[in-house]
């Protein structure tokens, strides 16, 4: 009575192996989620374990009670005590707009992350530097509908949790207002929403970020509005590309990540697919980083402003200016200093994830000279442009 059953649900298991690539060696981490119990569950419907695979659904649907998946999957398992269930979903009773095409969906896409956990000797090439007050810092992966938190640990990033995310429906790279598309790029979290003053389709609280950013804003890309938000209350979790571009987590998740979000602090880092870097060559690309940026702090302190153009891109512009004239004024302003000193403190640097290379530079500045003095936190894009970076904006963070 079960074989139809089990024929639905085996794909799940032979295209993702669960159990065996947990059980498969490399480091094991806090799991977040029901994962686990849903990968129990397909298990136990792979062996054949029918009464074994219910039990454990119910114990999945006491621990998250309104997990729609879990509800299916309990329908099916009850209804094929009875007959051949010709299709997964069948047994399920499923409130208005549920598809069983998206329930699938959700069931891959977490089953596919909790398969891939990140490897412990691996950083998301993005993290390239946190400064010492941000401590955690989170990446995203619309592909595989998961959010990454690293903690910094003395400056590397260290995995601690993920939790599995709906983005926008339309996909991501968003371009304009109302695209229902997810934005890639380097963001930061702005301010924090309390449940109170939001309406229940935000669920526990909600994280607005920078979106458009310089970058975004130079490229013409508009919008507003992108959050890390919750989910209503009657409603666990959304299919992978749900939202109208917002990056949204279970509830339980969102309070769980709350807890590691500063408010003009945490980056979050958006991406369609995380590129993996080993902690050696993490650490060369970030040492290279920190060489351009230290050679530029040189040459501005030696008042020669051909030595300082060079690090600044023909597609430069700040306040207005364009590459040349930028440079022209900061010839005649340093005609009229006998010296300058600049230093750079608590740097971080994170690398643009999508198909435009750049790094997002921000640092504390202390510049010093014979007739000016000031203290600013300041935000650089650099770029690759002919083999070397350099540096297309700049300004107050």
């Amino acid at each position: 009575m079960f074989k139809a059953l089990r024929a639905r649900f085996i794909p799940f298991i032979l295209a993702f192996c669960v159990t065996a690539a947990v059980a498969a060696g490399g480091p094991r981490y806090t799991d977040s989620g029901p994962e686990p119990l849903l990968a129990n569950v397909l298990a136990q419907i792979e062996a054949n374990k029918w009464e074994a695979a219910l039990r454990q659904t119910e114990d999945l649907l006491k621990a998250y009670p309104n997990f729609r998946l879990a509800h299916l999957i309990k329908g099916d398992l009850l209804l094929a005590r009875t007959k051949q269930l010709k299709a997964f979903g069948e047994g399920g009773t499923l409130a208005a707009g549920d598809k069983v095409a998206d329930l699938r969906d959700e069931a891959l896409a977490r089953l596919k992350a909790y398969k891939s956990k990140p490897n412990g000797d691996y950083v998301p090439r993005y993290l390239l530097q946190m400064q010492a007050d941000q401590k955690y810092a989170v990446v995203v992966d619309t592909q595989k509908a998961r959010l990454y938190v690293y903690q910094n640990d003395k400056g590397t990033p260290r995995f601690v949790a993920d939790y599995y995310i709906s983005h926008g429906k339309l996909g991501d790279a968003k371009l304009k207002e109302g695209d229902k598309k997810t934005p890639i790029g380097v963001y930061h979290v702005t301010s924090s929403l309390p449940r109170q003053k939001l309406t229940d389709f935000y669920g526990s609280g909600a994280f607005p970020i920078n979106y458009p950013n310089e970058w975004d804003k130079r490229q013409g890309r508009n919008g507003h509005g992108i959050w890390l938000h919750g989910t209503p209350s009657d409603t666990f979790s959304r299919p992978p590309k749900a939202s109208d571009g917002c990056v949204v987590l279970a509830n339980q998740d969102l309070d769980a990540l709350s807890k590691n979000l500063q408010v003009g602090l945490t980056p979050v880092i958006i991406s369609n697919s995380i590129e993996w870097l080993s902690l050696d060559d993490w650490q060369a690309e970030r040492q290279s980083l920190l060489t351009m940026i230290n050679e530029w702090r040189e040459d501005w302190e030696s008042r020669d402003t051909d030595r300082y153009a060079r690090h600044y891109s023909k597609k430069f512009q700040s306040d207005g200016q364009g590459q040349q004239a930028w440079i022209e004024q900061k010839r005649r302003i340093n005609a009229a200093k006998s010296w300058i000193k600049v230093a750079t403190g608590d740097i971080s640097m994170f690398r643009n994830p999508g198909k435009e290379e750049y790094v997002v530079v921000t640092f504390d500045q202390d510049y010093r000279s014979s007739n000016l003095s000031n203290l600013m936190k300041k935000r650089q894009y650099w770029i690759k442009e002919d083999g070397r970076w350099k540096i297309a904006f700049e300004g107050a963070a």
